[in-house]
Order: C-alpha cells, then sequence, then structure tokens
C-alpha cells in the first residue's frame, strides 16, 4: 500500500496541469507579422526583410514583412499596439517613434513604453553631421565657431526628428545661437539642397550615406558613437570634439503589443542575438554601419534604455523649446 501511495505522488509530481497542456503552442499557424512602420526601401524595411527568413525558420512558420507606413511611424507602431497580445503581429520598433515622437509631440496615439512589450534592440544607426566634401568647414570646431556670430543653416528630416533633436543640441551645448534649422519632408530633398548649397549642413544617420561618404562628396564633422568607426577610422565623434552629451543613435528594435505571454516574449528575445549574428544578416548590416551592441540589450534591459533616452531628449526638447503640436 505504500509504495503504491509513493508511485501515485511520484506520478502528479511528473505529471502536467491540465491548464498548462491546454494552452496552444506558439507559433502553431502562419504566417507571423513582422509589421514595417516605414516604407520599402528603407533601413526598417531592410532590416525587417534580413531577418524575416531566419525567424522563419527557427520559428518552423512563415514570417512575413507588412509595410504600414505614414504619420513618421505612427500608423504601423499604433496598428501593432492595437493587436492581441499572441505573438502573431509583431512590430519592428524604432526610435523615431519611441523615443523623438514621444520626447516632442503634444499627444500620442499610444504609450511608447507601457503599450507594448519590448523584448530586444536590434541595431543602431549613428547619427552624422554632414557637410558637402568641398565644404569650406573642414571641422566641428569650425562650423560651431561660426554660428556663434553667423548664420549657419543644417537641415533634417523633419521638426522634431532625432536630427533636428542633435542639431538643437549642438546649439545649446556649442552656445551657437546663429546654428539654424531648416526642416523637410524627408531626408532626401535635404541632401539635394545640401549638395546644391542650399544649407550648410545636415543631420542624418550614417545607414544612407555610407557611399557618398567613402567617394568624398560628403564629409562628417562629427559622428554620434562613442569611439570611432573601423572603417572610417578618420571620421571623429562628437565626443572627442567637446560634446560628450551628443553620443546616441537611431535604433531599431524587436516590440510586441502589451501582455505578449512572458514564454514568447522569452523566446523571441533569445532568437535576436542569434540571427544578428547569421553571416548574410551581419554582412549587410556592416554594409551600412548599422550594427547590434557588442551586448545584447534585451527585455528589461531595453525597457530601461528606452525610458532613459525618453527622458534625456525630453529635456533636451523643452530646452530648446522643440514640440510638435497635433
Amino acid at each position: 500500500m505504500k509504495r503504491r501511495l509513493v508511485l501515485a505522488a511520484g506520478a502528479g509530481l511528473l505529471s502536467t496541469p491540465a491548464w498548462v497542456s491546454a494552452q496552444p503552442a506558439w507559433p502553431s499557424r502562419g504566417p507571423v507579422k513582422l509589421v514595417a512602420q516605414f516604407p520599402p526601401g528603407g533601413l526598417v524595411d531592410t532590416v525587417s526583410r534580413l531577418i524575416a527568413p531566419h525567424l522563419s525558420q527557427a520559428l518552423g512558420q512563415t514570417v512575413i514583412v507588412e509595410n504600414r507606413p505614414g504619420a513618421g511611424g505612427l500608423i504601423g507602431t499604433d496598428f501593432v499596439a492595437k493587436q492581441p497580445a499572441d505573438g502573431y503581429t509583431l512590430l519592428v520598433s524604432h526610435a523615431s517613434v519611441h523615443i523623438y515622437a514621444a520626447a516632442t509631440r503634444s499627444s500620442m496615439p499610444f504609450d511608447a513604453v507601457n503599450d507594448f512589450t519590448h523584448m530586444a534592440m536590434l541595431v543602431e544607426a549613428p547619427m552624422v553631421l554632414l557637410v558637402r566634401g568641398n565644404s569650406p568647414y573642414t571641422s566641428l570646431a569650425q562650423y560651431v565657431n561660426t554660428a556663434k556670430t553667423k548664420p549657419v543653416r543644417y537641415g533634417t528630416s523633419g521638426i522634431g526628428s532625432a536630427n533636428h533633436l542633435f542639431g538643437e543640441m549642438l546649439k545649446l551645448e556649442g552656445k551657437a545661437p546663429e546654428h539654424d534649422h531648416v526642416p523637410y519632408q524627408g531626408s532626401a530633398p535635404a541632401m539635394q539642397d545640401l549638395l546644391s548649397g542650399q544649407i550648410d549642413g545636415l543631420f542624418d544617420p550614417i545607414t544612407t550615406n555610407v557611399a557618398q561618404l567613402k567617394a568624398g562628396s560628403l564629409r562628417a564633422l562629427a559622428i554620434s558613437t562613442p569611439q570611432r568607426l573601423a572603417a572610417f577610422p578618420n571620421m571623429p565623434t562628437f565626443a572627442e570634439q567637446g560634446f560628450p552629451s551628443m553620443t546616441g543613435s537611431q535604433w531599431l528594435g524587436l516590440s510586441g503589443p502589451k501582455n505578449l505571454p512572458a514564454p514568447i516574449a522569452q523566446r523571441l528575445s533569445a532568437l535576436m542575438p542569434e540571427i544578428l549574428k547569421k553571416p548574410d544578416v551581419a554582412a549587410r548590416l556592416e554594409e551600412l554601419q548599422t550594427l547590434p551592441r557588442a551586448t545584447p540589450v534585451l527585455g528589461d534591459d531595453f525597457v530601461k534604455v528606452i525610458r532613459s533616452q525618453i527622458d534625456t531628449w525630453s529635456a533636451v526638447a523643452k530646452r530648446a523649446n522643440v514640440q510638435v503640436v497635433v
């Protein structure tokens, strides 16, 4: 009798509770949607399509990229925020929405932190201050010193963008009141005016400018990385030129709707660093100079980064009186 009781008790310890076995495996079907909130051809779309096939292979289900552009990334981001938290709709999140829009807009359709499950920072795109290859400005010090007494016009992709806030931080930190912002509807028209001499400088992620920098048609006076890039050893950082607060980037991450079940979130978080190391992914990211951090930023650590950066750039926006009224 005692032996039968022990066996029964042991069987009870080893058995799976009914409520656990009732949970459907994820993903039990396809497709899993990876929402890119910017148009095809851009960095978000490029990174989404790089990781999608590897994520599909790891999950054993089809993963598709769905572009939902508009309103500077707000439309696609808001779409994901309002989807069921079942792991079938994910977002390649972007700092331009979760940090810079949150820091500058008078209202947002969602809470940039609490309405999402933020799982992993994927890559970072450093910011550069660009001038023409034949510009009279050959150093950041020369550029800033000129802007203390004479108008120096810099372009960005729009009011309240990361590019704009970096320009305003340089104005504040460099005590350069004549550093004048010229907003554009995107970086492409700003670049046209930079190359034609209509503006003096342009703040932009390095990603789309690598070829022109290597060709010499553009010169970068500074980059926002903590250390110089191996691919551009002669490109100085803002920090080494007296602007240590101008260290940051436009990051891309993997996020989902809030309350994503922990097993799903943890599985996806664990997969991302491995996918980013895949040879084809790593090679393309190296070409774009848009790289993952050496130490992966996952889960709660990613959320802490987002909260900290919102605080930092909200303070800059307040000092510079930058607000997008909507």
